[in-house]
């Protein structure tokens, strides 16, 4: 469906439309009465400036124009809004300004708001927070993705508290989405091959403040109507729909990227849906420049950065060779064939043995194999990855598997609450979240206890009419008579502690880790002295019916006429429902098995609004500072899982039963709890900077995008004659790699200490090619070490042979050390690029 036009507004009211349709309005609040004056109740029941524009008369759109207070209103929202437009951000005044020239990220789904339902859950919404920081930092971002035309399902509880999944139709006229127009008046179309046929992609664009998403839809009359529906559904159908869509989101997506920015330098894929993105790029690049596939990619790999996501193996995409197969070969013949490479090199490249025609093939391991750069999302998940892509490495330490980490940040001003954004304002400025922290800021220590009290009572307040008002509409949708949906208005108190928590329920996360142990925590909602209530919300995938068991006990639990008042369970939880939430609730509850939780961005949404995290020490909790500021449920210790469970569940009680609980009401003569507000001072001004998307962003800048973007400067000038260098040298090493020896270490021992003297014979090898060094893994406190052997002198009468040599450091025994050959190129990024590597037998 194409969307209508709007009818003409009157010129005095003519840019309504333009602020309709950029959706910086879903963090910024300016004009909010605005559109409470265009339609209040079309407003308060949507939040979408496109629908109440949408639904708005001719006669009201007169009206609106001749009404003095309206207009000096919308003049000074345009007149904000000019000034966020035309000052220079952050990003503008700093040296890679001119270094990066513009990135593309590739998301299979984006959380920007609920106006635009096209995404599941945490990968959506950091990827909607990712392009808000953007704009706010004024980072010359683009965001690629897919305009789905159900997205994901909604829920519904039935009357026996199960989980029902319903998929509403995302009418593009009713988003705040338009076509993107080519200058001859034609809409925007990509197309690309699948077998038997060509399939037509229209092309969206959505206004994210100072930055552009691009949305392909599949749901074009052009198309056939399985190919309509390709675009259908987010993570729904099976795997050969997940394919396609990721043929549509990579191969697709680049060709948006060619057609309406040529000048991006960085290609940056948020995890591997996006992985044929490379394959595109590549043969682009071939193409202009007369390359091979492979000098192609040694040109654009250094311009890709892949972001993973995945705590576990099992949670790559991986497609059975055969279906691989049959929708991919039409591309790599009709457009790869021609540079050199054939399907089964295509193959190779997602799977960890290449010569294996049976293994399936793993989108992240071709994201790996082209990329430069490769990140986890939190400390602890970089270390988890490098174990994860060990495959990729054969025989090099887990410890030098080449992939770090940037951990997440969130879009601080999209979950703020209005209390708590009037705090800041006042402590910190209302620039604060424009660019990334200083070191040591504790800004909010300007706001007295009072303060900080107030805002939290504000917050307090707000979840729980929230709570009353989303619950008693369910109950009549549900068909509850006036003196049932009446309960709704007596549920949780403002005053007593609100734990929270909301995730997607599965059994890694845990939910019910709190029921193991129902007589707790039925003396935990019981005790009217010190009482407590949960606000629960999630969902379950359609077919983890485990976790629509875990819904249904929470549920069960809140229909109990003891607990009713205690315990709200939020349906549909999405990211209105999550503002909310994390604006309300003091405590936020996380409960994931370590180390499953990636980074998990839920609780650092509270931080800002004076919330606390009490969680297991996995994802970014695990790095965070939370001495003083939050509690840490168990050890983080492993285990068996059942033997964990038991500890942690045991753990989470002891915290709430003799610390939370009693912190929170201990309260000094003027009714203040003194030491819960010194937890919410440390947490907010510790934390929440810390944990905030600009400080990602200005990561991402620092680790990737600026050394990504200078190296691809580098192999592509003089028609990529570097990068056509670089793949002979790689060849050439792959060819000859087997003919490395290393002869017998010998250690010379003197006063001035160890050296490490060996001979090392390097066959049809050139010495420039290759690195001679000793390694020592880590032991207790020492880190890992590898330190470059010299070449000394040639070895009388051998073909190609050296001795090498060096000093053994005094902190380690010469014994620890291992030869070994890597190879070597001032230009490549090693090993990810090559990694090949030879030891001392």
């Amino acid at each position: 469906m194409v969307a209508l036009p709007l009818p003409k507004l009157p010129d005095e009211i003519s840019e309504l439309q333009t602020l309709a349709l950029d959706l910086r309005w879903t963090w910024n609040h300016e004009a909010d009465d605005l559109w409470a004056m265009v339609d209040k109740t079309m407003w308060d029941r949507t939040r979408n400036p496109w629908i109440v524009l949408r639904q708005c008369s001719t006669d009201r759109f007169k009206s609106l124009a001749g009404n003095t207070q309206f207009l000096e209103k919308l003049g000074a929202v345009l007149a904000a809004r000019k000034t966020y437009y035309e000052t220079g951000g952050w990003f503008r005044g700093i040296p890679a300004a001119s270094q990066v020239g513009g990135i593309a990220y590739l998301s299979m789904e984006f959380g920007l708001g609920a106006a635009l339902p096209l995404y599941a859950g945490g990968l959506g919404i950091l990827a909607g927070d990712f392009l808000k920081t953007a704009s706010d930092l004024d980072v010359p971002i683009i965001g690629v993705g897919l305009l789905y035309q159900e997205g994901y399902f909604r829920q519904v509880i039935d009357n026996n508290g199960a989980q029902q999944e319903f998929y509403p139709y995302n009418e593009p006229a009713s988003m705040p989405i338009e076509p993107v127009v080519l200058p001859d008046g034609r809409w925007l179309r990509v197309e690309i091959g699948l077998p038997g046929r060509k399939v037509s992609l229209r092309i969206w664009q959505v206004q994210v403040g100072k930055v552009k998403l691009y949305l392909l839809d599949s749901n074009d009359p052009l198309n056939n109507p399985s190919d309509r529906g390709i675009t259908t559904k987010l993570y729904g159908g099976g795997t050969e729909l997940r394919l396609m869509q990721e043929i549509v989101l990579g191969v697709g997506g680049w060709r948006v990227v060619e057609a309406l920015h040529p000048d991006i330098e960085i290609c940056h894929i948020n995890e591997g849906h996006a992985a044929f993105a490379i394959l595109e790029r590549a043969y682009q690049t071939a193409q202009r420049a007369g390359l091979t596939f492979w000098e192609a990619l040694w040109a654009t790999r250094a311009g890709n950065v892949f972001t993973t996501h995945t705590p576990v193996s099992a949670g790559f995409d991986r497609f059975p060779p055969e279906i691989l197969r049959k929708y991919l070969q039409p591309y790599v013949e009709d457009a790869l064939g021609g540079r050199g490479i054939k399907m089964a090199d295509v193959m190779a490249l997602g799977r960890a043995d290449a010569n294996d025609a049976s293994e399936p093939f793993n989108m992240a391991f071709l994201a790996s194999r082209g990329s430069a750069v490769i990140l986890g999302v939190s400390r602890l998940h970089g270390e988890v990855s490098r174990r994860i892509f060990q495959p990729l490495y054969l025989r090099w330490p887990s410890c030098e598997v080449p992939i770090g980490y940037v951990t997440n940040g969130v879009h601080v001003p999209t979950w703020d609450s209005p209390g708590a954004d009037d705090l800041w304002t006042k402590s910190a400025g209302k620039g604060r979240w424009m660019h990334p922290p200083k070191a040591g800021s504790t800004d909010v220590i300007a706001a007295t206890d009072e303060e900080l009290w107030a805002m939290r009572g504000q917050g307090r307040m707000r979840i729980v009419q929230f709570a009353r008002t989303l619950l008693a509409k369910k109950m009549r949708e549900h068909g509850y008579g006036p003196e049932i949906v009446q309960r709704a208005n007596t549920v949780l108190d403002p005053n007593i502690l609100t734990l929270g928590f909301a995730r997607r329920f599965t059994e890694y996360k845990r939910p019910n880790l709190l029921l193991r142990e129902v007589e707790r925590i039925e003396k935990l909602l019981s005790d009217e002295s010190h009482p407590v209530q949960f606000v629960v919300a999630g969902k379950a995938h359609p077919d983890d019916f485990v976790g629509k068991g875990m819904i249904q006990e929470w549920l069960n639990l809140a229909r109990q006429a003891k607990f009713r008042r205690r315990i709200v369970f939020l349906e549909d939880y999405d990211i209105s429902i999550a503002q909310e939430l994390v604006q309300g609730v003091d405590v936020w509850i996380n409960t994931p098995r370590r180390p499953w939780e990636a980074c998990g961005t839920s609780g650092m949404k509270v931080l800002v609004n004076g919330g606390i995290n009490c969680s297991t020490l996995d994802g970014w909790w695990d790095e965070a500072d939370h001495d003083g500021a939050g509690w840490a449920i168990g050890s983080g210790a492993g285990g068996a899982a059942e033997d964990v469970d038991v500890h942690d569940a045991k753990s989470l009680y002891d915290i709430l039963e003799n610390q939370v609980i009693p912190e929170f009401y201990d309260r000094d003569d003027s009714g203040l709890p003194r030491k819960w507000l010194a937890r919410i001072r440390a947490s907010m001004s510790k934390l929440t900077p810390q944990f905030g998307g600009a400080r990602m962003l200005e990561d991402y800048i620092r680790l990737a995008y600026v050394p990504l973007a200078k190296a691809l400067k580098i192999r592509t000038k003089a028609n990529c004659s570097l990068a056509r260098s670089m793949h002979e040298w790689a060849e050439g090493l792959k060819n000859r790699w087997d003919g490395l020896h290393i002869g017998e270490v010998k250690v010379v021992r003197s006063d001035a200490g160890a050296q490490i003297m060996v001979p090392v014979f390097l066959g049809e090898v050139s010495p420039e090619h290759v690195r001679v060094e000793i390694f020592a893994d880590a032991k207790g406190e020492v880190a890992p070490e590898a330190l470059e052997l010299h070449r000394e002198h040639p070895i009388a009468g051998s073909i190609n042979g050296f001795i090498y040599a060096g000093a053994v450091p005094s902190s380690r025994e010469a014994s620890e050390y291992t030869v070994r050959i890597v190879p070597h190129h001032e230009a490549a990024f090693l090993p990810t690029e090559l990694p090949l590597i030879r030891w001392q037998q």
